[in-house]
């Protein structure tokens, strides 16, 4: 298919310098060059077009392929997933270059745990892949929004010049800041839910057992 196409562009622009030689008169070797420059032009372009743009993703470990199988995941599910990560983990980095770089910001973070909670709830996504829908709100809500905020808020702070309304600004959108702050920390709170339950569980049956054995010895006594 390629192939194919290089040669109806080869032939068309062949086509084309031969109406110049007729129109123009110019001499062919100088339609040639120039069309030859067109050419290089034209693919050159066309590569950079087609290029990726995002980092690749890290190679894919043996114990975490290992991980992944055990897990029963598809090769599909598998790509998703690590695809979803890669772009969280840069969210991440990104935001706490943002937190640290005002004082602002930074307290905000201190009040809410804002990337201690962040890199918790992606550690718990390491860990439990297939469990990726229950973070939906965080993943492509929450933390690309405090990404935004945090960029915008950033860049609004480093104006030379600031007037009233500029500091309003700022002000309500700290604000909004700190209330998603808030729900990136409830996510990761009902995101653990589940597994609070099972703990409060656990510890109702392991105390359960204690008292039988307890009750059981005492009346052996």
């Amino acid at each position: 298919m390629r192939n194919r196409n290089m040669f109806k562009i080869i032939a068309g622009l062949f086509l084309v310098g031969l109406i110049l030689r007729l129109v123009t008169g110019i001499h062919t070797p100088v339609i040639a060059v120039a069309l030859l420059i067109l050419l290089i032009l034209f693919f050159v372009g066309s590569k950079k077009k087609s290029g990726k743009t995002e980092d690749p993703l890290p190679n894919l470990t043996k114990t975490k392929e290992e991980h992944y199988a055990s897990l029963g995941m598809t090769d599909q599910e598998i790509d998703f997933f690590r695809d979803t990560m890669n772009i969280t983990k840069k969210q991440i980095v990104r935001l706490q270059e943002n937190m640290n770089a005002s004082t602002k910001l930074r307290a905000i973070d201190l009040r809410n745990d804002t990337l201690r909670v962040s890199k918790a709830l992606f550690k718990e996504l390491v860990k439990e892949p297939k469990k990726l829908h229950l973070a939906n709100h965080f993943l492509y809500t929450h933390l690309p929004n405090l990404v935004d905020l945090t960029s915008k808020y950033l860049e609004i702070d480093d104006h030379e010049i600031k007037n009233k309304q500029t500091y309003e600004k700022l002000e309500e959108s700290a604000q909004i800041i700190d209330q998603v702050s808030k729900l990136i920390k409830k996510d990761y709170e009902q995101f653990v839910a589940e597994d609070l339950e099972d703990l409060d569980v656990e510890i109702s049956v392991a105390k359960n057992s204690l008292k039988r054995d307890n009750e059981s010895n005492n009346n052996q006594e």
